[in-house]
């Protein structure tokens, strides 16, 4: 398929030369729901070399609304979003490297595949998460792009360690907390949009064209036809701990990772073990059969159900437990089940 970037190449700013660099690079996205699923399918189609995708959940019919690489069969099968992901994006470019990582974004899950990366862009649902990412991003000089969008309101930002505020000094004056996707909703055209400031901006990068990358935090809210982009070169703290003139990085600290969480927009809580586990997942369903549990599922997860409680097991050693906000609870029914 010689034509398949022509319309691409056409453009100046990116041409032939471009088009290689895109080529050469390696892109990790974290989180496949709405802004990833959607980033992935454009850095797919735009010929990137490499793409890892990590997410920690699975595909549910409520995501169909905009999360737009997903179908109703990926809903049937239960399938981990990277998965889903992957065999979609597969369809749509063989020549991109697609790796598919079912795993939660932590620290020490995302540091290991900093290597030979390119630049990082922030799709996740949660402030712990980005904040990671902003720590790594500083430590080992990656560019990455956040974004976010509740209801009808979204945001992006470029981050280049070195040279722009980093997320962390943008919270100390740019409020980017409050209301979610839990308690406000959101419509598809929200998600479009702050996947194409971050989808260009992520062009830019790929090709190096420093120059051309926004310099300022944009936010909008489509409903009220409103837009505004904010200058914050001024932003950037000489004392911030994680990119001032002596980062300690507190973001990757062990006491700041949460092992116990509510999920965006659901009544479900993810309980994550003390250290990573390789479940059995064959053996684990044949033991909670024969306890009298309802057991389904694939190759990456189990869902168990008995008494009205559900929960989905990951091989990982992770679980979302359904239906309930309680983390006590929550932590109660993982150790009973899974110990």
């Amino acid at each position: 398929m010689d034509e398949r970037y022509s319309r691409q190449t056409l453009f100046t700013p990116i041409g032939q030369s471009g088009q290689q660099k895109i080529r050469g690079k390696h892109v990790i996205l974290v989180g496949a729901g709405a802004l990833g699923s959607a980033n992935a399918e454009a850095l797919t189609r735009a010929g990137v070399g490499k793409l890892t995708i990590i997410d920690r959940d699975y595909v549910e019919a409520s995501n169909l609304q905009r999360q737009q690489l997903y179908t109703e069969a990926d809903v049937l099968e239960k399938l981990p979003k990277a998965e889903a992901a992957k065999n979609h994006l597969n369809q749509i470019n063989k020549d991109v490297e697609i790796e598919a990582l079912i795993i939660d974004a932590t620290a020490v899950t995302l540091e290991e595949q900093l290597p030979d990366v390119s630049l990082i862009i922030d799709c996740t649902d949660n402030f712990e998460t980005r904040m990671v990412i902003n720590d790594l991003a500083q430590k080992y000089a990656i560019p990455w792009i956040y974004g976010a969008c509740v209801g009808s309101v979204g945001m992006s930002f470029t981050i280049i360690p070195g040279k722009t505020p980093c997320l962390h000094c943008l919270m100390r004056t740019i409020p980017m907390q409050g209301v979610t996707c839990d308690t406000g909703g959101i419509i598809s055209p929200a998600v479009q949009m702050v996947v194409a400031h971050q989808s260009a901006e992520a062009l830019k990068i790929l090709v190096e064209d420093w120059d051309a990358v926004k310099q300022s935090f944009t936010t909008f809210d489509l409903w009220r036809n409103e837009y505004q982009s904010f200058k914050v070169s001024k932003v950037k703290k000489s004392d911030c701990l994680s990119c001032g003139d002596a980062p300690t990085y507190p973001f990757l600290t062990p006491e700041n990772a949460t092992k116990t969480t509510v999920l965006c927009g659901r009544d479900t809580v993810q309980v994550r073990p003390p250290a990573q586990r390789n479940l059995k997942l064959d053996k684990l369903a044949s033991d909670l059969a024969g306890g009298g549990y309802e057991v389904k599922g694939n190759p990456f997860l189990l869902s168990i159900e008995k008494n009205g409680e559900r929960m989905v097991v990951f091989q990982d050693g992770r679980a979302l437990i359904h239906g309930t906000k309680d983390l006590a609870h929550a932590k109660a029914l993982y150790q009973r089940i899974l110990g």
